[in-house]
């Protein structure tokens, strides 16, 4: 069983680290969610409405819970901000929340979209670790890791 689910994982794009606690488990976990998804496909919509849907049940169970916008996924950082974005409502839930969120700094310049984010008081760009946001810093806390 578990050498079929890794590759079907591999190839849905959906991979998950360090989730080897059982479910049942008091909120001592604490969860990262990159999000890496263009904003021109449907499937990169979905895996934006799934990070944030993911992000709000876990902050509601009383998880800490940080949101990277990675890669492609950068673009979503500048475009859910837009309140005329169909996802806009459940971002800004989120913000309510008190979801951390970071932004790759070199690949929100590599996307284009460094220069919108910057003149938003509330974009948080990162790159500790060459120009990306350090995935070892959140290793280190004890996160584990949703990638969609």
């Amino acid at each position: 069983m578990k050498r079929t689910l890794l590759p079907i994982l591999a190839l849905t794009g959906v991979l998950v680290l360090g989730c080897g606690k059982s479910a049942t488990q008091a909120p001592s976990s604490k969860f990262l969610i990159i999000l890496q998804a263009d904003t021109d496909r449907h499937e990169g919509l979905a895996r934006a409405l799934h990070a944030l849907l993911y992000a709000k049940e876990l902050k509601e169970g009383g998880y800490p819970v940080t949101l990277v916008f990675d890669g492609a996924g950068t673009a979503w950082a500048q475009a859910l901000r837009d309140p005329k974005n169909k996802l806009h409502a459940k971002y800004a839930e989120l913000k309510k929340l008190g979801v951390v969120e970071e932004i790759c700094d070199f690949c929100a310049g590599a996307f284009k979209v460094k220069a919108g984010l910057k003149q938003m008081s509330d974009a948080t760009l990162v790159g500790e670790f060459e120009g990306h946001p350090s995935l070892k810093k959140w290793v280190d806390q004890g996160y584990q890791i949703v990638v969609l």
